[in-house]
């Protein structure tokens, strides 16, 4: 027997950051009937799965939130300045109990397929248990960094010990006096790295290809700058929201080489002292992701940086990029420093190849075997689509999104497609480069009003036209050309996954462009969007 229907306003797929906003504006603000599906056994999306040891934002605790529940903020205890894996889960975990938001989530529910019916004007989603529920609006949620990436090493059948990748560590696994060998050093692999460099036997870092990294400086924050935070609270993300990636900090207006070398290495110096690698790039100077001699200034000290810290010279040639300063930016404090402990040692794969697993650990192409109790992958995930492809999602005569997207990921502001009405993205391909929390709420906060309209006009079906999906594609496309960016190979174009060719996935334009070009859409009538009335 087919277990019944449920029939809801709108289902949102995920429940992390974008999850439980888009919960709370659909269900809380817009007064729709909405079940929120996460895989998980607990709400958090990226923020439940990331346990590894030294998991942690490296963005400013104080903007690594919402700005619409300053009630959460005022009662909120937060000292450090980056906070750590258990803190964020616990205040996402705050928010959806303070809104009653769980009463609405339905947790270790995969959702398998969503279909469009062009007739009744309303999507199936069915999940793997084969439940299925009809809605008009279907909202994903499913996260820019959800879709593990995991290398391809023969002879994993033979390895005795632990295999894990970052994005889904054990709960109960420690690396207390164990060797342990970490693949990949961005975000992640720094933190992990540094962290496991405290209690490990011994860290063998297989090292893809160096990065720039920069210390995060001060991690306490006293009372006074905590109470002055929340007495200009308003003021505080109105500032932020007017600037490019909104990270909490002034973003410098000027050139790096309109200054004297003398100018320049003391800006340098107090962004170094200062920390946070998005203010390193985006606080020192204007162009530093944009003119090649203003990068080679930066990478130039980040470079004498490296030198002065590791003692010995081959390990420091190791881990000086050979590249622009144009991935995505990382911090950690003492990254550098624990290269010179006798417990850690450097394997660029640039110079030796993984072969193999062993019983005991992995063998290099020099002949080498290096015993380790855990491999950790910190080789980070399919950047934005990729979990689109666990899902069949399927729009006007059937077309299927992977296909829809086959020659390039495209959308419309980063949150619609054309051929999939009423269907939104959060974050979806081509959304604003940015601290990602902000970024979410400026996209749920217009799609807010899209569906608002919707519901008071009595419109049943939001498309969204081939004509500007393309043109957004096209602005996309530009505003990455006039950057570094594109230069290096990152996962920010996807490049990180084999066989991939690099496209991009975000629009560089900042949060405050971004902003504004939904504010004159919402003046002209949201222009690029169809509303539909009647069946």
């Amino acid at each position: 027997m087919s277990k019944p229907q449920q029939r809801l306003d709108a289902v949102v797929i995920g429940a992390g950051f974008a999850g439980i906003y888009a919960l709370y504006k659909l269900h809380v603000q817009l007064g729709l009937s909405v079940r929120c599906f996460e895989k998980g056994s607990g709400v958090g999306g990226t923020w439940f799965w990331n346990r590894y040891p030294g998991a942690r934002t490296d963005t400013e605790t104080r903007v690594y939130r919402y700005s619409f529940d300053k009630e959460i903020y005022d009662a909120w205890d937060w000292r450090s300045r980056f906070a750590n894996q258990p803190e964020v889960l616990s205040y996402l975990e705050a928010v959806t109990r303070h809104y009653r938001l769980d009463e609405h989530i339905s947790l270790n529910t995969f959702v398998k397929s969503a279909i469009y019916d062009e007739s009744a004007q309303e999507w199936t989603v069915t999940t793997a248990d084969d439940d299925t529920y009809i809605c008009k609006y279907l909202v994903s949620a499913i996260g820019v960094l959800s879709k593990l990436n995991t290398p391809d090493i023969p002879g994993r059948e033979k390895f005795r010990g632990s295999i894990v990748h970052t994005g889904n560590w054990p709960k109960d696994l420690t690396v207390d006096q164990k060797k342990i060998g970490v693949i990949g050093t961005g975000s992640t692999g720094v933190q992990l790295i540094s962290a496991a460099a405290k209690s490990a036997q011994h860290v063998t870092v297989f090292q893809r290809s160096a990065q720039y990294c920069v210390p995060a400086g001060d991690d306490l924050i006293d009372e006074q700058e905590i109470a002055d935070y929340r007495e200009k609270f308003e003021d505080v993300w109105k500032d932020i929201r007017d600037t490019r990636v909104a990270c909490g900090f002034p973003e410098s207006q000027v050139p790096a080489l309109s200054v004297s070398p003398e100018e320049r290495e003391r800006v340098f110096e107090e962004n170094w002292r200062i920390g946070t690698g998005f203010r390193f790039m985006f606080a020192t100077f204007s162009d530093i992701a944009s003119n090649e001699e203003a990068n080679r200034e930066a990478t130039n000290f980040i470079e004498r940086k490296i030198r002065a810290i590791v003692k010995d010279p081959e390990t420091a040639r190791k881990l000086i990029p050979d590249e622009l300063y144009a991935k995505r930016p990382i911090s950690i404090n003492n990254y550098y420093q624990v290269y010179n402990q006798p417990n850690v040692s450097l394997v660029s794969l640039k110079d030796t190849k993984i072969v193999e697993f062993t019983e005991t650990g992995v063998r290099t192409d020099d002949g080498q075997e290096h015993e380790l109790d855990i491999l950790a992958h910190a080789t980070g995930f399919d950047t934005i689509i990729g979990s689109f492809k666990d899902i069949e999602i399927r729009g006007l005569n059937g077309l299927e999104l992977q296909h829809h997207w086959k020659d390039e990921a495209t959308s419309y502001m980063g949150v619609a497609t054309a051929n999939f009405p009423n269907f939104f993205m959060v974050p979806g391909p081509k959304s604003v480069f940015c601290n990602i929390p902000t970024g979410i709420e400026a996209q749920l906060d217009w799609i807010a009003q899209l569906i608002k309209k919707a519901e008071a006009d009595s419109i049943t079906a939001i498309r969204v036209t081939p004509d500007a999906e393309q043109e957004w594609t096209t602005v996309c496309n530009t505003f990455a050309a006039y950057t570094l960016l594109p230069k290096v190979k990152s996962w920010i174009f996807g490049a990180n996954i084999p066989n991939a060719r690099s496209q991009t996935l975000f629009y560089f334009g900042g949060l405050n462009s971004y902003r504004q070009a939904w504010s004159e859409l919402s003046k002209n009538s949201f222009k690029g969007f169809l509303f539909e009335s009647g069946k």
